[in-house]
């Protein structure tokens, strides 16, 4: 199976930034580029994943994301409108679990449903580079870029715990920049030497568990996914409702309709979302 993984948050934000004209301009470029993702890597399955309040984190290093800047209201309703038509329409999973971030559900869906599909993930996030330290069956792809992203060399999260994550408000160690963290990952006796200071220790141990990924296990069964039904009139409508005209026109519908409809078949083709629900 060839399995697509949508960084859900990532691509809506990165829609925020592209064509301003209109009301709903978020939605508008959110779709229009949703289509050509989906056609590129033609899937035989699709998820598109939210987030969830990352509490654990949040309990470990209180200022995590503290630094993130709060969104419009406006912005926050065009989100909460594509999420929704993507729910109740389209024939991708939309899946969050509300105790996690969108990062940790990724990697359980790989590692707990997909150990062995070819699984391609969708997101610009830096976080996700450890998953190609660890899943051969794993590439990701950056949108913004336009292409592959290239397995590191090193161990991603201990690097990254050394020169911490200012996205994220995770403080690295003072003096550790980029090249400091990889000559000390490279180097075991070196690394060693320096977590004989007790800040140094703590400091990065605790950056590890910030950074990567929380595996869910058994907290699968708690994932939360749409259960979409097929109604392209509908989503038509409320396109035309939008006056997204280059989208509904007769020849771009068409492309539209004809790009995701494999999808629909793969539902019945594999298994129901009770079943994938009940995995």
């Amino acid at each position: 199976m060839n399995i697509l993984i949508l960084d859900g948050y990532n691509l809506i934000h990165r829609a925020a930034h592209g064509f301003k004209k209109g009301d709903h301009h978020v939605i508008f470029n959110f779709f229009r580029g949703l289509r050509p993702i989906v056609e590129k890597f033609k899937p035989t399955q699709a998820y598109f994943v939210t987030e969830g309040t990352p509490t654990g984190n949040i309990e470990l290093h209180s200022e995590y994301k503290a630094n993130r800047k709060s969104h419009s209201q406006e912005f926050k309703r065009q989100l909460t409108t594509c999420i929704e038509i993507l729910q109740t329409h389209f024939p991708l999973l939309t899946v969050n679990h509300p105790d996690y971030e969108a990062d940790d559900v990724v990697d359980g869906l790989i590692r707990h449903w997909h150990p062995s599909d070819n699984v391609v993930v969708i997101s610009s996030d830096t976080d996700f580079i450890q998953l190609l330290n660890e899943f051969d069956n794993v590439k990701i792809w950056n949108p913004i870029k336009k292409k592959y992203v290239v397995t590191p060399d090193y161990d991603y999260v201990r690097w990254k715990a050394l020169r911490g994550d200012p996205t994220d408000a995770i403080p690295g160690i003072p003096g550790v920049g980029d090249k400091t963290a990889y000559k000390l990952i490279k180097d075991v006796n070196l690394l060693q030497e320096r977590l004989a200071d007790v800040t140094f220790k703590e400091t990065f141990y605790r950056n590890i568990k910030l950074i990567k990924f929380f595996d869910l296990g058994e907290k699968m069964n708690e994932l939360q996914l749409s259960k979409p039904s097929r109604d392209w009139d509908t989503v038509r409508r409320r396109f035309g409702e939008f006056e997204f005209f280059s989208i509904i026109n007769d020849k771009s519908w068409q492309n539209f309709v004809m790009t995701f409809d494999p999808l629909w078949l793969s539902f019945k083709r594999h298994r129901s979302l009770e079943e994938v629900n009940r995995c």
